[in-house]
């Protein structure tokens, strides 16, 4: 990797991670997902550093280039997150349903009142 790509992604990196504290500070993303996301940037940093090992994972899969394979590693932790994500929607989604029925009933039993 050349030295102004290698700069390029330490730059990258960095506003990345200041962009998900601003995030966190101010309430729009939960320190949970933060930890996720800087995982798989510092993960996607250091196959970036690695280049030879990923070089090496490269020819060991069959894959010609190891930009490829950081690509490929990248979207395979992104669709790992997706998933996570929806899970947690599926779990919320089932909550906020609960909850919806139970202000019906608490409004019905209102309604009938005394």
């Amino acid at each position: 990797m050349t030295e102004r790509a290698l700069v390029f992604v330490f730059v990258l990196a960095a506003v990345v991670f200041l962009g998900i504290l601003l995030l966190v500070r101010r309430g729009s993303l939960k320190e949970r997902f933060a930890v996720l996301w800087i995982g798989i940037g510092a993960g996607v940093v250091v196959l970036a550093l690695v280049r030879p090992w990923l070089d090496a994972l490269s020819e060991f899969l069959g894959i010609r280039s190891g930009t490829t394979t950081l690509f490929l590693v990248a979207n395979l932790a992104l669709l790992g997150l997706l998933l996570h994500v929806s899970v947690i929607i599926s779990r919320l989604q089932e909550k906020v349903r609960d909850l919806a029925e139970a202000v019906a009933l608490l409004r019905a039993r209102d309604d009938d009142g005394p």
